[in-house]
């Protein structure tokens, strides 16, 4: 009875489930990704995805892919092959906004506390998910395990503003710049410019969490250029002395994202989470 009684006691305390209990399904039923169990779902009216390792890692570590699931997926792949689940909350057109990092934070919860998965995901942007990611460190670092970036935005005056807003060398684009104003609520252009929480500049709370971050880009990188977000980020993030790793891709456009090996994502995400214990 005792032990009964602090099961429950921890199950209040927490909201999570106790020590040793079984976690929830995910709902539905299973299609197949790469070979693994992928679950396809509603977190409230969102679309949700999560794909399932044949044999979880103690502590059911997790990497949660910021935009475009799916895409230059080997290192994602990667990863679950080796016991990590990998998740996926669709709201696109958002640009890591203060209502896209509220949407996250209830996908979170639910993965935690309903379905057991560790605290402290792992965190994949590719281009403008950079965004997301980012931001999501920024305001949470205490749920951040660590962040890889690819030919990652992290300046949205850089994409999707450049030379159309007279900001930096990319080309831009008007139609995206009008989807991030809506998203972040900016009611002019000067307003979105003068804005001073994007990821370049909002570094701060990561570096003293100790957040490790690794940056793959390419040095040519047309769209997203990178001596405005991953250099800039390496460069600011290493003075801030946060743990920051790079993978410099000479000659490399914008696409293809990757790398063709993927072991340093795993080793990287591998040894962010040996920290932990």
């Amino acid at each position: 009875m005792r032990h009964l009684a602090f099961v429950l006691v921890l199950t209040l305390v927490t909201g999570a489930p106790a020590r040793g209990a079984d976690p929830k399904p995910f709902p539905g039923a299973p299609t197949k990704w790469q070979g693994f169990a992928r679950h396809d779902f509603k977190v409230g009216a969102l679309d949700a995805t999560v794909v399932t390792p044949e044999k979880p890692l103690p502590g059911r570590p997790w990497v949660w892919r910021g935009e475009f699931f799916g895409a230059f997926a080997d290192a994602d792949a990667a990863l679950v092959k080796a016991g990590w689940h990998l998740a996926y909350l669709k709201v696109p057109d958002l640009f890591g906004a203060p209502k896209a990092v509220k949407h996250w934070e209830t996908f979170h919860e639910a993965l935690v506390k309903e379905y057991g998965l560790h605290p402290k995901p792992g965190l994949i942007g590719l281009s403008r998910g950079g965004l997301y990611c980012m931001n999501w460190a920024a305001t949470h670092p205490d749920k951040t395990l660590a962040v890889y970036l690819d030919n990652a935005v992290c300046d949205f005056k850089s994409w999707p503003g450049g030379k159309l807003k007279r900001f930096g060398a990319s080309p831009g684009s008007e139609a995206e710049w009008k989807k991030m104003l809506a998203a972040y609520g900016f009611k002019t252009d000067d307003e979105a410019l003068k804005y001073k929480l994007n990821p370049v500049d909002n570094l701060a709370p990561l570096a003293k969490a100790k957040i490790p971050l690794l940056l793959v880009y390419g040095d040519k990188d047309a769209v997203v250029p990178h001596v405005e977000n991953s250099e800039l980020v390496y460069d600011r993030y290493k003075a801030l002395g946060g743990p920051v790793e790079r993978v410099v891709k000479p000659g490399q456009d914008h696409h293809p994202h990757g790398l063709k090996d993927v072991s340093p994502v795993v080793k990287f995400f591998t040894e962010a989470l040996a920290a932990q214990k």
